[in-house]
């Protein structure tokens, strides 16, 4: 048997573009199914569900052969494994641009700057939790400042 080279995630990632796409591939990941099977659910012709399959088949996804008048099709990981490394690496890259940008700006931030930073981070880490929220605004009715009578 000749094997394939993957396909290019654009490929890969133009298949997945389609709602009617996915849900197909989603089938397949539970096992291999006949055209009709995967037709059957789908609001569409025979003939339209083939040509989702020939794209999803052109991207690598998935492979199908024919035994007597059934062609059966089933999923190929080794696609989706070429655009998660794809995703993987562009991840990756970003993740250390953002980094190398956050070191910078710590180093040419004022001290001040570095300061508040620091306690608004805590500020913004509490807001995100409604417990703290709910007690926050209890302590600052108490603490709020009255004014002597006058």
């Amino acid at each position: 048997m000749l094997k394939q080279l993957p396909a290019p995630p654009e490929r890969v990632f133009h298949a997945l573009g389609d709602s009617t796409r996915v849900a197909m591939v989603e089938r397949l990941s539970r096992g291999p199914a006949s055209v009709s099977e995967l037709a059957q659910p789908l609001p569409m012709s025979l003939s339209a569900v083939v040509q989702h399959l020939a794209v999803l088949e052109g991207s690598g996804l998935v492979s199908s052969c024919k035994v007597g008048r059934v062609r059966t099709c089933r999923i190929e990981p080794a696609a989706l494994r070429g655009a998660e490394d794809w995703v993987a690496q562009r991840r990756a890259l970003w993740e250390k641009r953002l980094d190398r940008l956050g070191d910078y700006l710590a180093e040419t931030a004022p001290a001040s700057e570095r300061e508040s930073a620091g306690s608004s981070r805590v500020r913004t880490q509490a807001a995100n939790r409604p417990q703290a929220n709910q007690r926050a605004g209890e302590a600052g009715d108490q603490d709020q400042i009255k004014e002597p009578p006058g």
